[in-house]
């Protein structure tokens, strides 16, 4: 699942490899809800769900909660003039984007993430691309 940083688009280098930052609303996962998982676009390192995403209007995919905690790491950040957490994943170092305090029940959290720094992979492929493991995440048609 790992993509080598040549085949990155523009985009994708410049937002995982330089703490860069894509337009709000105009990324391919901001209004996007299909059930699946995201993944780090570099390392393939699970991180969000989409049970866990919600539609907050800032223009980028926000989540309340993260998938693989251990496949996340919060830095503190300062530049702009401001203090925020960054979000970046653990083994790639990847920057995904940034989490705030005024997200939903239950965690309080916003994780808004860029779309170019995830790869996501719809819940019909999760046995195939060997995600077998979260497919119990959805509702089945059983439930």
């Amino acid at each position: 699942m790992k993509k080598s940083l040549s085949t990155l688009t523009n985009i994708q280098y410049h937002v995982t490899q330089e703490n860069g930052t894509e337009a709000p609303f105009q990324n391919e996962y901001w209004d996007f809800f299909e059930e699946g998982i995201y993944l780090d676009i570099v390392s393939g390192e699970v991180l969000f769900s989409s049970t866990h995403k919600y539609q907050s209007e800032c223009g980028w995919p926000s989540f309340y909660n993260v998938l693989e905690p251990g496949n996340i790491v919060k830095v503190e950040d300062k530049t702009h003039g401001i203090q925020r957490i960054e979000v970046r994943s653990s083994f790639g170092d990847s920057h995904l984007g940034h989490v705030f305090n005024d997200g939903p029940a239950p965690t309080g959290l916003r994780y808004c993430i860029n779309s170019a720094a995830l790869r996501f992979v719809p819940r019909c492929e999760l046995i195939k691309l060997n995600f077998a493991k979260y497919e119990g995440l959805f509702k089945t048609e059983k439930d």
